[in-house]
């Protein structure tokens, strides 16, 4: 009898191994292709790993605990749906949309800063203090105020800082990309585990282990991804501009590449749909 302790190890490991398909390697790639810190990068692959995970647990869970059905049209969507993704985000990354929405969207004010006031009371005396509310790696306080008072100072501890320099875009589309990455995973792995485990259970703990192994994988593979961007970003601007553009057009030709065969191979579009869940 197959004990738990070793499902678990197993989903964790296939978690992982799973992190390096090429789908998952290409989107990841063009999204941390305009990284410049090893730590930011890892950061994105949690945030992925994360809503791969949710995405994967929770619909492999329904199909496993109540035996639902994908039909085949369903699931070519979904698959399509990646295909679709990488397309934009190659598009983003090749046209520079991606640094304009990152300076746009961020947890605090524009590089520029505003200079305001509080008035604060004691007792019978009133006075105000003066500060500046900057972006998180430059916000300060006037002499004599308190950061720690301060209702739009950044999110304090480490991460929340890393939280603060990566912006609220960075944040989003790893996760986005992640739920999409996971929807058209989540039947094949769910089946996979329904044919070796008997027991439901044990089967949603597969998921879970599974889950977090692969976000480990994707946090690790960002990580290695993003060393030469980061490295060519403070070295030589022309060649992280290069490989920037690669990420990108392997982003879009991939991504055409996966809608051709689901729409075209697979029958989504001809009306004989074929499929196969992978």
């Amino acid at each position: 009898m197959i004990s738990l302790l070793p499902v678990i190890f197993l989903g964790f490991f296939l978690g992982m191994r799973h992190a390096t398909d090429p789908d998952h390697v290409v989107a990841v790639a063009t999204i941390v292709s305009r990284q410049r810190s090893v730590k930011h990068a890892w950061l994105i692959g949690l945030f992925w790993g994360l809503g791969h995970s949710l995405t994967i647990s929770a619909v492999g869970a329904a199909i496993v605990l109540f035996s639902l059905v994908i039909p085949p049209r369903l699931g070519l969507t979904m698959e399509l749906a990646v295909g679709l993704m990488l397309i934009v985000l190659g598009i983003l990354n090749l046209t520079g949309m991606v640094n304009w929405i990152n300076q746009n969207l961020r947890f605090t004010a524009g590089d520029e800063g505003v200079l305001h006031s509080h008035p604060h009371s004691h007792g019978v005396l009133v006075h105000t203090h003066a500060h500046v509310h900057l972006p998180p790696a430059q916000h300060a306080t006037a002499p004599g105020a308190s950061l720690q008072d301060d209702p739009m100072a950044p999110p304090r501890g480490a991460f929340g800082r890393l939280l603060g320099h990566l912006g609220l875009y960075q944040i989003l589309r790893p996760l986005v990309v992640g739920v999409v990455h996971g929807l058209a995973g989540s039947a094949a792995i769910a089946l996979l585990v329904l044919t070796t485990i008997r027991n439901p259970y044990w089967a949603v703990a597969y998921l879970l282990a599974f889950g977090g192994g692969t976000i480990a994988g994707m946090m690790l593979i960002t990580a290695v991804i993003a060393v030469p961007f980061a490295y060519s970003g403070q070295r030589f601007k022309r060649l992280n501009r290069g490989l920037a553009t690669i990420s990108g057009l392997v982003s879009v030709g991939f991504g055409l590449f996966i809608a051709y065969e689901i729409g075209f191979v697979n029958g989504l579009f001809t009306g004989h749909a074929r499929w196969t869940p992978r």
